[in-house]
């Protein structure tokens, strides 16, 4: 099967990913500028008008700003739930090509059978994505791709999403002890952060894929890791005793400057 996925950006500065199944290619979060997205999509050899639709996981500037450049494509399809929709299209001059979906209701675009789930942060209504594709056949075989960026915690049923996940994208977002000791943010900012309602550290992400058991992961990426309260040597040197790792599934870690994903 032809299948191509590659995280174009990975921080609180911005975060997209493109995945493309046979001749669809889609956009998983828009957290850049419609320029950069258009620049960085190029460099893999793809222009806008080649995307099939945009989905979108929360409306949060790192997750959306590049709605606007693209709704400059009228007839570009842009997914997310009513309450994000509506918290995106008050900062607007344009409509979008909204679609809108239900948190919770799986829907089917193109070859995609696209289940949005509930994810416990700080936004109107913030969702996960599990995308799955492909038949029972020894040509396009089943294959799926988790996406869950901004969370807090992870309850049952985001846990069940990642287990089944072939692809995992999943936040490692700080480490406590860098973000402890940080000077730049307030103490109240260290607290929503740590919240339930916040982010992951490396430490329960971590902790959080050694305790699965029977996920289907072949690849793992962490990212939204934190630029000035994590670092990659560090998430590499935590991650590297992972169960599994190098053996059952390969792991990387998403540069935040530069989106390059690093093998652990």
């Amino acid at each position: 099967m032809d299948v191509f996925f590659k995280i174009l950006g990975s921080s609180s500065s911005g975060n997209a990913a493109v995945l493309r199944v046979h001749d669809k290619t889609i956009l998983i979060d828009a957290g850049l500028s419609g320029k950069k997205l258009q620049f960085l999509l190029g460099e893999e050899g793809i222009a806008i008008e080649e995307l099939s639709a945009v989905f979108l996981t929360h409306e949060h500037n790192d997750h959306s700003a590049g709605i606007r450049g693209l709704s400059k494509f009228g007839r570009l399809p842009i997914f997310a739930n009513r309450d994000t929709v509506q918290a995106i299209q008050a900062k607007l001059p344009r409509r979008p090509n909204w679609k809108i979906f239900e948190t919770g209701k799986p829907f089917s675009f193109e070859s995609f059978e696209i289940h949005p789930f509930s994810v416990p942060h700080d936004a109107y209504d913030p969702v996960g994505f599990y995308f799955k594709w492909g038949k029972d056949d020894l040509f396009d075989p089943f294959s799926s791709l988790a996406w869950v960026t901004d969370l807090g915690y992870v309850p049952a049923l985001v846990r069940e999403r990642i287990r089944q996940a072939r692809i995992l994208v999943l936040e490692a977002n700080h480490c406590s002890k860098m973000l402890e000791e940080d000077q730049r943010r307030p103490w109240s900012l260290k607290q929503r952060i740590r919240g339930r309602h916040g982010h992951l550290s490396n430490q329960s992400t971590f902790d959080l894929l050694n305790s699965m058991e029977g996920s289907r992961w072949e690849k793992i990426f962490l990212m939204h890791l934190s630029k000035d309260c994590n670092d990659v040597e560090v998430v590499k040197d935590r991650f590297s005793s992972l169960n599994g790792q190098g053996d059952r599934f390969s792991t990387y870690v998403v540069d935040p400057t530069t989106a390059e994903s690093i093998p652990i």
